[in-house]
């Protein structure tokens, strides 16, 4: 069975991005060795994209799509979305179409966030794993990784990579009850 991937870049202080859904922050942090930290190669375990509808906003503000060769969905409340090249829109519940698309074959999926989506996916637990790479800034107010939790989710560490850049990278795996 596919997993759900949560891979994501935080602050120190558990911010995805400022106030106004901004990541240019990610691009301040000192690179000079051009580390990719990992993306070309997860990119490449990945053939679905999944993410909320602002977060879809701030990746078409990039320029070209960054994803032209995954299915991308994005989960919007709004209704009668047209699908576009690049995307199709999901206006219905995503936990039975994760259910779904995680049973067919492929690889694994990644969600791309933002906070509200990946609150609703760590509620339903829909996400498997979690590669989150720490940054070292500490933004103070912005978007949370997961927005408002109302109760507790465990996971185990599989992985910690550090980084020249300062990033670290933590990989988590969901405990099940079969574990």
């Amino acid at each position: 069975m596919r997993h759900v991937i949560l891979y994501i870049a935080t602050s120190l202080d558990g911010k995805i991005a400022k106030a106004d859904g901004s990541v240019e922050w990610l691009e301040n942090i000192p690179n000079p060795e051009k580390i990719d930290h990992g993306y070309s190669e997860f990119l490449a375990e990945v053939d679905t994209v999944l993410m909320g509808y602002n977060t879809y906003e701030q990746v078409k503000s990039f320029g070209e799509w960054p994803y032209p060769d995954t299915s991308n969905y994005v989960f919007t409340r709004k209704e009668d979305m047209d699908d576009t090249e690049e995307v199709t829109f999901i206006e219905s519940d995503p936990v039975e179409f994760i259910r779904e698309l995680k049973g067919l074959p492929g690889k694994n999926i990644w969600l791309v966030g933002g906070g509200k989506l990946n609150h609703y996916f760590l509620k339903n637990h829909l996400i498997d794993q979690i590669r989150l790479f720490v940054m070292p800034v500490a933004l103070g107010t912005g978007i949370g990784l997961f927005d408002n939790l109302e109760i507790e989710h465990y996971f185990d560490v599989r992985r910690v990579i550090p980084y020249s850049t300062g990033a670290v990278e933590i990989e988590y795996h969901r405990i099940t009850e079969e574990d």
